[in-house]
């Protein structure tokens, strides 16, 4: 893919390790903006973020409430971690991040790697994780190329202009 624009980034390599919405959208839209600039990417799903490119969870990511110390309530005020262990409350959370990026338009998680994907990204599943995990590719969505090691994805990241990113 010849480069869009001229950048000393040629091609960028992300790694998603979190399940979280907040964590795997940050990979994404990361993702998907190297892309849309013509630079090379790649993005790595491991441990937890997996379940982003798992089908059987990837419509059910969830936002962190405990231990988030960025959580805030309307007006600002910190999220007490507390309410956090209140059966529902993450999930009304979560449903409530969700409304916010539909009311921005935001594509789902599956929507993000087929843009992705129709624009040359390569979206990929850890072996270590995988294995831990017991999933195949099959267990995978289907914009998911493969299920590589990590010193496949160094000898993939590897190259003058490419940088790695850990979100």
């Amino acid at each position: 893919m010849e480069n869009k624009k001229d950048h000393p980034l040629k091609k960028v390599f992300i790694i998603c390790s979190k399940g979280t919405i907040e964590d795997v959208y940050a990979a994404l839209v990361m993702t998907n903006g190297a892309v849309m600039e013509g630079i090379e990417a790649k993005i790595f799903f491991t441990f937890f973020g997996l379940d982003a490119i798992t089908k059987k969870q990837m419509k059910k990511l969830k936002t962190a409430v405990v231990g988030n110390p960025a959580m805030r309530m309307p007006g600002g005020i910190p999220f007490p971690t507390i309410l956090g262990v209140i059966p529902g409350v993450e999930a009304g959370v979560s449903a409530m991040m969700k409304s916010q990026m539909d009311k921005l338009d935001i594509p789902r998680v599956d929507e993000f790697l087929d843009m992705i994907v129709a624009g040359g990204g390569e979206i990929y599943g850890c072996k270590l994780a995988a294995d831990m995990f017991k999933l195949k590719k099959e267990d995978l969505c289907e914009q998911v190329k493969s299920i590589i090691t990590v010193g496949e994805l160094y000898e993939m990241a590897g190259g003058e202009g490419s940088q790695i990113v850990f979100v």
